[in-house]
């Protein structure tokens, strides 16, 4: 049976709702999300890498897309931001729930699909669109995802994204001590499907729902999607780090939980920042 781009999503949410159990640990694995209860102006690492380009972003109305259990999230909140985070997993977004209401942080979540965005948020109310690390590879069309933001933004609002290299997404960590290209680059229309029972943080227990799909998007792609969506490019920073261990065995730890290649350092981008404003 071929399997349609809603079968894709769902094995995807099923994936999530399983790992954002195991994310929102308080034992010192997954997320540590403990930490943000005991130390009320604790940022999360994404958040804090990029403190200097996302600049004062006090009083802004904000949706954080894809927000998971909410560490980003509320970290934007203690930068004095009014944010909204939306998330497709319930399970993600009750324990994003549970977090704030410990924390004291005032934050809203709502349940959608990205794509889904526009029906559930009011259209062109937000001055700052977040999407952060390791979020747009499930999905499967950059240009959709490119006019939902868009969509969202009021005249003058930027977005702010802070991506996993599209180079890095094609590197096949399993084949030896060197970097190796071997997955699509570029988007295609069938994703990558994985079964794997481990995720990107440490963990209790396996994960039980294995299987997921995943896509690429080029980074010309990305800017292109943005251009056509009417928005401006005003910022694309490409970093030598990421903030999990992508390619185990080839990478060293930096300060504030960022990892860069070690022997290889500098060979490719790993990371990278964008933010597009759109127009008045």
């Amino acid at each position: 049976m071929r399997l349609t781009v809603q079968d894709y999503l769902d094995t995807n949410r099923a994936n999530w709702d399983d790992r954002a159990a195991a994310h929102a640990a308080r034992t010192g694995l997954g997320y540590q999300v403990q930490r943000y209860v005991d130390d009320r102006a604790l940022l999360s690492d994404v958040v804090r890498f990029d403190l200097e380009r996302l600049g004062d972003i006090a009083g802004l109305r904000t949706v954080h897309l894809q927000c998971h259990i909410g560490t980003d999230t509320l970290s934007l909140t203690r930068l004095g931001a009014r944010v909204t985070g939306l998330d497709f997993s319930p399970v993600a977004l009750a324990e994003a729930r549970t977090l704030v209401a410990e924390t004291g942080d005032d934050v809203d979540f709502v349940e959608s699909d990205v794509y889904a965005a526009l029906s559930v948020l009011e259209p062109g109310s937000f001055d700052l669109v977040y999407t952060g690390i390791g979020a747009l590879c499930w999905l499967p069309s950059i240009d959709r995802w490119a006019a939902v933001v868009a969509g969202l933004l009021a005249p003058g609002g930027r977005l702010h994204l802070r991506e996993g290299h599209p180079i890095l997404w094609s590197m096949d960590e399993r084949l030896g001590d060197d970097l190796h290209l071997r997955f699509p680059y570029f988007e295609q229309e069938a994703p990558l499907e994985w079964d794997d029972d481990s995720t990107y943080v440490p963990t209790h227990r396996p994960m039980t729902a294995t299987k997921t799909y995943e896509w690429n998007h080029g980074l010309g792609e990305i800017v292109t999607a943005l251009l056509g969506a009417g928005l401006t490019l005003t910022m694309l920073v490409e970093h030598d780090s990421v903030p999990w261990e992508a390619l185990p065995g080839q990478m060293v730890e930096r300060a504030g939980g960022e990892f860069a290649l070690d022997t290889l350092a500098g060979v490719a981008p790993l990371s990278y920042t964008i933010q597009a404003m759109k127009p008045h």
